[in-house]
């Protein structure tokens, strides 16, 4: 079976008030485009075409490399109109299901169950019901429970809107029954457009049968009109995401207060402070701790280690039983080692830093290679820029380095060295060697402190 999915992404949005195209407006910031383009694919479709219209070009260039088929609706005229632009490039035999991409929910295995109801004499369609039902079109059905049509809500009568079930809009068919009946569509209706909807019935009176389907949870068809319901969907997902780790057995302080923007993994025992923010790729060992107020992303973190109050880590590799924190910046290319310590106020970027080795407190390690059982002192800056270029630093194992020294890269420091507190060191240091750079101190009797002038 051929499966082509048409994805309808060409409304401007207008409730949304925003310059952005509705569908890229990010959900755990990815564009709701995105989510939908995940569970089509998810299918292995032959070809996926998305329909776009206002700010095409910014569509397009968001998912730049992608294999999506473009097809451009210059005018908004109904969701027949928009797919009957993508029917040229379908083939007549491909089974095609169609969906939205401000409804970034609905789950791959929901679109799966309904295209395999699809066949020549039968058509999927995706239904929910509602306790309040305004503003959806109803699914009308006969005596035996059959779907005979959906009518719209301004197009429905006084009895048909008390139905509850309502069509979301997602459907699958055959090819040739849309090539049939799509140019059949009539605008003679409340809107003036072209009803996707109206194939039900045509369906029906060709003896094509339309088998419903409902999704397991009412957040995979809700769709977004405006930063309200964009809002309330965010939380609705965050809300599921906390309740998948709180049932994998990972502790939350409060799972209202987490958010999840990727995919996180992680091991047993691990605990999650409050106002936790994961980004991307995000791997937690067994028993890691996470403090509150951190922000982690695309990172992997390893067993035991704990991560301390509003931390900061981005592209960073965290060993085990590390410690970091309170308020550390691990910048991308941060490598710690086991047991290595990142203490308070620590900016690191693109940094190895050795098993056991501590940098405790206010310094920042730039491209820098530090061994084993290292001590860097507080205050301590690695001069790696000079303004063009980026330079190394070598600080070898069980080196101490003192408070308040600034390392001017390329430099090596040995194994065992010791670098005096306030040094600016510009050359190397060998093993064993104590490095003192400093001018020389002069103490001066009967100084003058300045006094306040007065006006």
């Amino acid at each position: 079976m051929k499966l082509d999915v048409v994805i309808l992404a060409a409304g401007k949005g207008t409730r949304m008030n925003s310059d952005l195209p509705k569908v890229l407006h990010r959900l755990a910031n990815k564009p709701m485009l995105g989510w939908v383009v995940n569970a089509a694919e998810s299918l292995a479709p032959e070809n996926t075409h998305v329909v776009i219209g206002h700010g095409a070009e910014q569509v397009k260039s968001l998912f730049e490399g992608s294999k999506l088929s473009w097809v451009l609706q210059e005018h908004q005229r109904g969701t027949g109109h928009a797919v009957a632009q993508a029917l040229p490039h379908i083939a007549d035999d491909a089974v095609v299901l169609i969906t939205y991409g401000d409804v970034p929910l609905v789950k791959a295995e929901t679109l799966q169950a309904m295209v395999e109801q699809v066949d020549n004499q039968t058509m999927s369609l995706l239904t929910v019901n509602l306790p309040n039902p305004q503003g959806y079109g109803r699914i009308v059905r006969d005596a035996e429970n059959a779907v005979i049509a959906i009518v719209e809500q301004k197009d429905a009568s006084d009895a048909q809107r008390e139905i509850k079930e309502v069509n979301t809009g997602i459907m699958a068919v055959s090819a040739s029954l849309l090539k049939n009946c799509l140019p059949k569509l009539s605008s003679d209706n409340a809107q003036g457009e072209y009803y996707l909807t109206d194939i039900i019935a045509m369906a029906v009176e060709q003896g094509v049968a339309v088998k419903t389907l409902q999704p397991e949870n009412l957040y995979e068809v809700e769709g977004v009109n405006n930063k309200l319901q964009l809002q309330k969907l965010e939380r609705e997902l965050q809300r599921v995401q906390a309740e998948k780790l709180l049932e994998a057995g990972v502790g939350l302080a409060d799972a209202a207060r987490l958010d999840i923007r990727g995919e996180l993994k992680t091991g047993r025992d691990v605990f999650i402070d409050v106002n936790c923010v994961f980004e991307g790729d995000v791997v937690l060992g067994d028993g890691v701790h996470i403090g509150p107020n951190c922000v982690i992303s695309d990172s992997r973190i390893a067993a035991g280690a704990v991560i301390k109050t509003n931390s900061v880590l981005e592209n960073a590799v965290v060993g085990e039983n590390c410690n970091i924190g309170p308020f550390a910046r691990l910048r991308p290319g941060t490598v710690l080692a086991a047991d290595a310590r990142i203490g308070n106020f620590v900016e690191t970027k693109n940094a190895q830093i050795g098993l056991g080795s501590k940098v405790n407190h206010l310094s920042y390690i730039g491209d820098a290679v530090i061994g084993e059982q290292a001590n860097i002192g507080a205050g301590t800056i690695t001069c790696n820029y000079d303004g063009v270029n980026k330079f190394k630093t070598e600080i070898g194992d069980r080196a101490f380095i003192g408070s308040n020294s600034s390392l001017v890269a390329p430099v090596v420091i040995g194994k065992d060295a010791t670098v005096g507190a306030g040094s600016a060191l510009t050359g190397n240091v060998e093993d064993g060697e104590l490095a003192v750079a400093r001018g020389r101190q002069r103490n001066i009797s009967g100084w003058q402190r300045p006094e306040k002038k007065t006006r």
